[in-house]
C-alpha cells in the first residue's frame, strides 16, 4: 500500500478513541467488561471495534461465548497500538519535564531485597535532593524471573535488581537492555544471638541441619546457596522458612536461630539496625545487579535522570 494511502487511512479512519476501546476489550477479555471499565455502553464498544475492522478491512477479534480472542491481525494492531500509545505518553512526559525541569514520574520495578534493603532508597534520596518534584513509583518485581511482561507492556520504565547471566533476551538482538551497576556478593548472615557468631572456624557441613530462611526455590540466591553445598558433596540446607519478605527475614534473624543469604547491599544498610553478622564462608561468584530497560524504547528525561543517579550512587558507595 502506498505511504500516502496509509497516511490517509491513519489520519481519517483510525481514531485514538477507537484504539483505546480496542485495547480495553483485549485487556478485559470481553466487550461488556471493557464497557464497564471505560464507563461507556456496550453498543458504543461494539461500534468502535466495527469501525476499526471496517477501516482496516480485516477481522481483529474472534467473538465467542467465553469472550473475545485476537486474530493475527488483531495481534499486530495490539502490539503496534501499545507502542503508539506509549510514544504519545512519553511525548507528554517530555513536555512536562521541559515545561517544569525536574518534574515528571518514573515507574521502577524492583526486587523485594532492593526495596527493603536500602540500595533503592539511597537512589531515590539522591534523586529527591536534585529533583524534589520528580515522583518515583515503585512496584515489586522479580528481575531474576524469566518473565519481563510488565516492562514489555510498558507498565514499568525500568527494573532494578539481580539478573541471570547470559540471558539471550539481554543480548544485541534481544528485547531488553541490561545496564549492570555492580556485581554483588551474597553473604551467609546470622543475627547477633546466633550460636555461630561466636565460632571462629565454620564449615558448610556444620550448617546443613541448621534452620535457614530463604526465598523460594528457583530464585537466584536460593540456587547460589544450593550449589555451594552441592559442590562440597553436601545435602541442601534445611529451609525452615520460605519467604520473599526481607522485613520478615530480618525480624527472624534478630530474634531466632536462623541463617540466611543476603546481598552485600542489604548487609551494608542494615547490619547495625538489625544486628547482622556475616559468617566467614563464600557462596561463590557474585551476581550482577542491573537496570533493565526495553531496548527500543526511548527514555523520558525523568528516566534518564533516575538512571544517572543510580550510577552515581553506585560509584559513591564503591559497591
Amino acid at each position: 500500500m502506498p505511504p500516502q494511502d496509509l497516511d490517509h487511512r491513519i489520519g481519517d479512519w483510525l481514531r485514538l478513541r477507537d484504539l483505546r476501546i480496542f485495547r480495553a476489550v483485549v485487556e478485559s477479555g470481553s466487550m461488556a467488561k471493557a464497557a464497564g471499565r471505560l464507563s461507556i455502553t456496550q453498543p458504543a464498544v461494539s461500534q468502535a471495534i466495527a469501525q476499526l475492522e471496517a477501516a482496516l478491512k480485516v477481522r481483529l477479534l474472534d467473538r465467542g461465548p467465553r469472550g473475545v480472542a485476537l486474530t493475527v491481525y488483531g495481534e499486530a494492531l495490539m502490539r503496534r497500538g501499545t507502542e503508539a500509545f506509549d510514544a504519545l505518553r512519553q511525548g507528554l512526559r517530555d513536555i512536562e519535564f521541559l515545561a517544569n525541569p525536574g518534574a515528571g514520574e518514573v515507574v521502577v520495578g524492583a526486587s523485594e531485597s532492593h526495596i527493603a534493603g536500602g540500595f533503592l532508597a539511597e537512589i531515590i534520596q539522591s534523586v529527591a535532593r536534585a529533583h524534589p518534584q520528580l515522583a518515583v513509583r515503585v512496584v515489586e518485581a522479580n528481575t531474576a524471573a524469566v518473565d519481563f511482561h510488565e516492562l514489555r507492556d510498558r507498565k514499568l520504565d525500568m527494573m532494578l535488581g539481580r539478573i541471570a547471566r547470559d540471558r539471550p533476551d539481554m543480548g544485541e538482538g534481544g528485547d531488553f537492555r541490561a545496564d549492570v551497576l555492580f556485581d554483588e556478593e551474597i553473604h551467609i548472615v546470622a543475627g547477633a544471638q546466633n550460636e555461630w557468631v561466636a565460632v571462629p572456624t565454620i564449615d558448610f557441613a556444620d550448617l546443613v541441619d541448621h534452620p535457614w530462611i530463604l526465598a523460594p526455590e528457583g530464585t537466584a540466591v536460593y540456587e547460589l546457596v544450593r550449589r555451594a553445598f552441592q559442590r562440597r558433596g553436601l545435602p541442601e540446607p534445611k529451609v525452615n522458612v520460605t519467604t520473599y519478605s526481607m522485613n520478615l527475614r530480618l525480624q527472624l534473624l534478630m530474634q531466632g536461630p536462623y541463617l540466611t543469604a543476603l546481598p552485600s547491599s542489604v548487609v551494608r544498610f542494615n547490619a547495625g539496625r538489625w544486628a547482622l553478622t556475616t559468617l566467614p564462608l563464600s557462596l561463590g561468584n557474585p551476581l550482577p545487579v542491573a537496570i533493565v530497560t526495553l531496548r527500543h524504547r526511548t527514555f523520558s528525561p525523568a528516566v534518564r535522570v533516575f538512571i544517572d543517579h543510580a550510577r552515581n550512587v553506585t560509584k559513591a558507595l564503591r559497591i
